[in-house]
């Protein structure tokens, strides 16, 4: 009994000092403080409320030697013009999307979302298993910027309309708010489309500057109560059929961080990825219903319309790896191993 009573409080001794090491280093490192923008309003679930619980979960891990300080949209920099501030130093840091920046380069769209793309396990398995971090990593150091997949959603809709689309006659001449490639699809069949920040969406539907949009998925969607302002509600989100997050730094300031910090830094992203992810899946039933209940009609998008989206999709991608070298090394990256994953996806899941 005494001896094992010894190597018991020995074992403890042992364990208690590690841990005193381990703080005591911690403590030891300077305290870094990094304002962070962010694109999405933290009252927004899963797009921007995670955005601040990561940043709570760095001050957390590590040991208060991290201060990552959380900013609303606005706040620092415009929601979605923050990349020239970052790049050049002015901004620390940002939660958004390398999609966002793709008028810096169109080949950033491709690691938010790809239409007609990859569920979200293939999207994580091309990113960190098919060179697709390595194309990112220097995309982004070309502009003097840091980025880690921080935050990982689902299938979005394809969107909210006024009028129903029964045809692809029904497209043109809308005027639709739209993320990244799907834009260029739609401009295909006949459809004018921009790009507003979330917050600007609702207002332009209410005076009619935008005749439908699509942001995101039925939970964050209700967010904005977009319910109470369309008639109809289509799926499936053939132009983001998984979307990734990003949170970024300027690359000078993260090559300043101890490896330790980054360290951190990168763990938070990862629990960020599982955990967003889980929520989006959770949420969504419970969104459909208080669409429904508000007399909005959910709708799947006829066969004709999703074929004449991919007709137009294929005349995109031509277009794009044909004026964007980048562009065409990344979608051939991303194809390439689309190709090696469809005999696992056809031979292992249910339909």
């Amino acid at each position: 009994m005494t001896i094992l009573f010894n190597k018991l409080t020995t074992t403890a001794m042992a364990l208690a000092l590690g841990a005193g090491m381990l703080a005591s280093s911690a403590l030891a490192q300077d305290k870094v403080v990094i304002n962070m923008h962010t694109t999405v309003g933290s009252n927004v679930k899963i797009l921007g409320s995670n955005a601040k619980i990561f940043a709570d979960r760095v001050n957390q891990i590590s040991g208060g030697t991290i201060e990552i300080r959380h900013f609303e949209p606005g706040a620092l920099v415009p929601a979605v013009e923050y990349f020239d501030a970052l790049s050049v130093g002015a901004l620390d840091s940002a939660w958004g999307s390398a999609g966002t920046n793709a008028n810096k380069n169109p080949a950033l769209v491709l690691f938010t979302s790809v239409p007609f793309g990859p569920s979200p396990g293939e999207m994580l398995g091309w990113l960190y298993h098919g060179g697709g971090i390595e194309l990112y990593d220097e995309i982004y150091a070309s502009f003097n910027v840091k980025g880690l997949p921080c935050s990982m959603i689902a299938p979005e809709a394809a969107g909210w309309f006024n009028t129903p689309i029964d045809t692809v006659d029904d497209l043109k001449g809308l005027k639709f708010r739209i993320f990244g490639l799907g834009g260029k699809t739609l401009e295909k069949l006949g459809v004018s489309t921009q790009l507003l920040a979330g917050g600007d969406i609702a207002p332009a539907l209410q005076r009619g500057t935008i005749d439908g949009a699509e942001f995101a998925n039925p939970a964050v969607d209700v967010s904005f109560s977009f319910h109470k302002l369309a008639d109809y509600y289509y799926f499936p989100g053939w132009h983001q059929q998984s979307s990734v997050q990003d949170f970024t730094m300027n690359l000078d300031s993260w090559n300043a961080l101890s490896p330790t910090h980054q360290a951190v830094i990168e763990s938070a992203c990862a629990e960020s990825l599982m955990r967003v992810f889980a929520e989006g899946e959770a949420l969504q039933g419970e969104a459909l219903r208080t669409v429904e209940e508000e007399g909005v009609e959910v709708r799947k998008l006829s066969d004709d319309v999703i074929a004449a989206l991919r007709t137009a999709w294929d005349e995109v991608v031509e277009e794009e790896a044909a004026a964007n070298p980048d562009f065409a090394r990344v979608y051939e990256s991303y194809k390439a191993f689309r190709e090696d994953y469809k005999l696992w996806s056809e031979i292992a899941y249910v339909d």
